[in-house]
């Protein structure tokens, strides 16, 4: 690990920009950002933040999501929590808290803003990014993913092999899977193929 990188990793992780904001939300939490990347990944993910089991186990997508995700990718636990091939970098590194109605709030732009860029350069050329949901898709492919997830992801093949947009693996996209059987029928095979093509050429 280099120094650049360590020190980054140290910076993120002590991070207190959001606390006033944090303790305004309906779980009026604490910041604790949830750091799980390397230098030079293989495969990056990229999500929009850690929800309220991610902000206590400290482990992302350690929750039903990170299941249906890792099915997705066709991996194995521990292919997904190596850290030297898979980096895990969402929009947001904290967990933003739920709003009156019990919503996840979005991911505060001021993380993006701080943080992104300045790990971004860490990492060089990275293989493969699998853009999750619509604040990852508009970060990663700028305007052409102004139309909405759907729009996005049905084009996926204009981005791939370099990136895969995706919808959220949530149970609430349950629905959305149903109402597009080509996203498991054509997408997730061949995510799958470049995924495995990209861990076994490391």
């Amino acid at each position: 690990m280099t120094d650049d990188l360590a020190r980054l990793q140290f910076e993120i992780s002590t991070c207190q920009l959001c606390a006033q904001r944090f303790s305004a939300t309906e779980t009026q939490h604490r910041p604790n950002p949830v750091v799980w990347f390397d230098a030079a990944p293989r495969i990056l993910i990229v999500g929009q933040a850690p929800g309220a089991r991610v902000h206590l186990s400290n482990i992302p997508f350690s929750d039903p999501s990170g299941d249906r995700l890792r099915n997705w990718l066709g991996v194995t636990d521990e292919e997904f929590y190596d850290r030297s091939r898979v980096s895990i970098l969402p929009m947001a590194f904290c967990f933003p808290g739920y709003n009156a109605k019990g919503s996840d709030l979005p991911p505060p732009k001021l993380c993006a803003e701080t943080w992104r860029s300045r790990v971004m350069n860490l990492f060089g050329e990275v293989p493969l990014i699998l853009a999750i949901g619509g604040y990852a898709q508009k970060w990663h492919l700028g305007t052409a993913a102004n139309n909405g997830v759907t729009a996005t992801v049905s084009t996926w093949q204009d981005y791939a092999p370099a990136v895969f947009p995706l919808p959220h693996p949530s149970w609430r996209n349950t629905g959305w899977l149903k109402k597009n059987p080509w996203f498991e029928a054509e997408l997730i095979p061949a995510l799958r193929t470049r995924v495995r093509k990209v861990l076994d050429d490391d």
